[in-house]
């Protein structure tokens, strides 16, 4: 090959590896410039702006994920399967989750003479939450306070409005409604408004019950006058906004005021030495007379006491994990079970394959499982003995130590029942509230054969 000959291949193969290398310079420039806009200025988003889809034109990608809530996947011990139903006059839905009262007919003597006895269903997605409450037949066992509209719709631009711009007395005003009152002014399940700031998009706390109740609860560490929203860290509030709900509550007095009962510690025998203070009851329970307790979903209790809260690990990093689109990396929206989204919820941290993972999960689960069964067994062992306990001559005080010792085991019980993890969140927790349960069951029945 002569001298010039190799010049002129030298030439061609610079100018070649010049494109590539010119071409890679874009590429990486233009992902980078992509990685910053993870979102686009369609729309001016108001401050009451409380329809997702607004917030969807500005916010594509995690609009995308958030309108996957419809998705019904079970896991092996949680989440639902779509059951078909014939819509009616009553309930238009086509769509319903399976009945936990049909899969577990215990519940209906549990919760004997509540709302619950009449209808429960497995959970579903965050996008059926409020119209799932709007045809619950729990509606027609009792008239539903508007409080409840707290945790099943998007109610920061209700508060706003009636409270004139205070939503803490809009938040007074919505409590002392009827649910059906509450329901007019109220539009969309929970939306981004509801944790986001709409000029800036921090994550910010809009509910007044969790701005009270954490605040009782920093008290008992220590913490005085406790400001959620200007003292938490960025990784507490990826928590923190979804605590806003998935939480332990009542409703007290008869404005029906939604209130945390946190003021002597958020653990369950906490919770319960709070109620016993001020002596609030759910319900008289129709079998036994006991004055009954109803835990609701304590999530962020239950989390708060296990391995993931005390390493920092925040409700956000396992079921709204990162993902990338492109070169983009976004907060999913979907909200679903760690068990669906494996690689992205758990391997960022354990370093286990999917397999060995999902099995570690599902044993913790089944055990837990297996230690709830023979509690609830217990428990309508309990409530069959105190029934028939006052059919014969048993001395009414030994029978209201026996309802006492049903109130509390029930409660306990019901706590890590209605918490959704089926005990992961805090296995060891959980089975120490199992153990007290299973305690005052046994001085329950005791008193009634002394």
């Amino acid at each position: 090959m002569t001298t010039k000959l190799k010049m002129i291949l030298l030439l061609v193969l610079t100018t070649i590896f010049g494109v590539i290398i010119g071409y890679l310079l874009i590429s990486i420039s233009q992902k980078k410039m992509e990685e910053k806009h993870t979102s686009f200025k369609v729309v001016e988003i108001g401050p009451l702006e409380d329809d997702p889809v607004v917030w969807g034109k500005n916010y594509p990608l995690q609009y995308d994920t958030y309108i996957r809530t419809v998705d019904q996947k079970r896991t092996r011990y949680g989440g639902s399967e779509a059951w078909p139903r014939t819509p009616d006059n009553a309930d238009p839905r086509s769509v319903v989750s399976q009945s936990r009262l049909e899969e577990d007919p215990r519940l209906k003597k549990i919760w004997a003479g509540y709302a619950f006895s009449s209808d429960f269903r497995e959970e579903r997605g965050h996008a059926y939450m409020l119209v799932d409450q709007m045809y619950t037949k729990r509606q027609e066992f009792t008239p539903q306070p508007g409080a409840c509209i707290n945790c099943h719709a998007s109610t920061y631009k209700a508060m706003y409005q009636l409270g004139d711009g205070d939503i803490h007395k809009g938040f007074d005003k919505l409590n002392k409604m009827s649910y059906h009152d509450a329901l007019k002014n109220v539009k969309h399940p929970v939306s981004c408004i509801d944790c986001h700031s709409p000029d800036t998009m921090e994550l910010r706390i809009t509910r007044p019950a969790f701005m009270e109740g954490i605040k009782k609860y920093k008290k008992t560490l220590g913490v005085a006058d406790y400001d959620v929203n200007k003292m938490a860290t960025r990784q507490e509030m990826r928590s923190f906004v979804c605590a806003q709900c998935h939480v332990e509550y009542y409703f007290d007095g008869p404005e029906k005021r939604l209130t945390f009962p946190w003021s002597e510690g958020i653990k369950a025998d906490e919770i319960l030495k709070y109620y016993r203070k001020n002596g609030h009851k759910d319900w008289t329970h129709a079998k036994t007379g006991a004055p009954a307790l109803k835990a609701q979903h304590p999530e962020f209790e239950m989390w708060s006491q296990g391995v993931h809260a005390k390493s920092g690990v925040s409700c956000v990093d396992c079921h709204m994990p990162y993902q990338r689109v492109g070169a983009m990396k976004i907060t999913n929206h979907q909200i679903q079970s760690p068990m669906l989204n494996i690689n992205k919820a758990c391997q960022t941290c354990h370093h286990s394959s999917e397999t060995e993972l999902k099995e570690k999960v599902e044993t913790i689960q089944g055990r837990h499982l297996e230690m709830r069964n023979r509690a609830m067994d217990a428990l309508v062992q309990l409530i069959d003995a105190i029934e028939q306990a006052q059919t014969k001559k048993i001395a009414a005080e030994k029978i209201k130590k026996a309802q006492t010792a049903q109130r509390e085991a029930q409660f306990l019980i019901d706590f890590i029942e209605a918490e959704n993890s089926s005990g992961f969140h805090a296995p060891q927790e959980a089975a120490r509230l199992i153990v007290i349960a299973m305690d005052l069951i046994r001085e329950g029945q005791l008193v009634l054969k002394d």
